[in-house]
């Protein structure tokens, strides 16, 4: 599945998938894999997915996940769930309902999730 058949199903959730994704890009070289249910953001390793809960969970749910690979389990209360330790570090999870939501802590958590990956 390539990029824009993942974004058709999932309208409601574009502006915030386009505004994660401007954010992500800056960062440098990064490959994005979409598939059925979600958008992977990678260098050598996965840092950041993209996806919309809506798919499983109706409209009760968030428009977008962000979740983010860190080396650490970061104790911010934004987080709706942190998963691992896994191999990386831990799977946090952070549901975004509007662009404003994606800012300063939010781009920290990416670039730390990006370095990690690279290293």
């Amino acid at each position: 599945m390539d990029l824009a058949e993942y974004l058709a199903a999932h309208e409601d959730s574009r502006a915030l998938f386009d505004e994660l994704r401007r954010v992500i890009l800056k960062l440098g070289p990064v490959t994005e894999r979409a598939s059925v249910s979600q958008v992977a953001f990678r260098d050598r390793r996965t840092f950041a997915l993209a996806w919309a809960p809506g798919q499983y969970l109706g409209e009760r749910a968030a428009p977008l996940v962000l979740s983010v690979v860190l080396p650490w389990r970061d104790a911010d209360p934004r987080w709706k769930e942190i998963v691992g330790p896994r191999s990386g570090g831990f799977l946090h999870h952070l549901e975004l309902h509007g662009t404003s939501e994606i800012d300063d802590q939010v781009k920290t958590w990416i670039a730390a999730a990006y370095a990690a990956a690279r290293s």
